[in-house]
């Protein structure tokens, strides 16, 4: 994917929004669809199971990750794999969803999501649980 790409798949995010802002819904509504391989998901038994896929599903995460295949940002079964077994996974991915990160994936900075702390922790303990 080249740069343009890479920015015009982004574009519609590039404003951070505070969860429950008009901007942070209508930034939702705008996502565009996972891309195709994306939609294998966790057991809806482990942890966060279908209520993180239904929030990722729902926030504009898909503009950027799948599941299985590395878009803009890396795979979500990657970054399970990197994280499962370590004691402070889950907050490490918290703080990266919140407050966005850079450097740990590549070149291109992840910026601040619109989700509350709960919605992160459930983001997080899912994309922990399809290791």
């Amino acid at each position: 994917m080249d740069d343009e790409s890479i920015a015009e798949r982004i574009k519609p995010y590039g404003e951070v929004c505070v969860a429950g802002d008009e901007c942070a819904e209508a930034a939702a509504a705008a996502a565009p669809a996972p891309a195709a391989g994306g939609e294998a998901v966790a057991d809806a038994g482990s942890a966060g199971g279908s209520e993180g896929e239904a929030l990722f599903k729902s926030k504009p995460c898909g503009a950027c990750h799948s599941v299985d295949n590395k878009l803009v940002g890396p795979a979500l079964k990657e970054v399970g794999a990197k994280y499962a077994g370590q004691d402070d996974a889950v907050a490490t991915l918290v703080a990266s969803i919140t407050q966005g990160s850079s450097g740990k994936w590549g070149a291109i900075p992840m910026p601040p999501n619109a989700v509350s702390e709960e919605e992160a922790t459930t983001l997080a303990e899912w994309i922990i649980s399809l290791n």
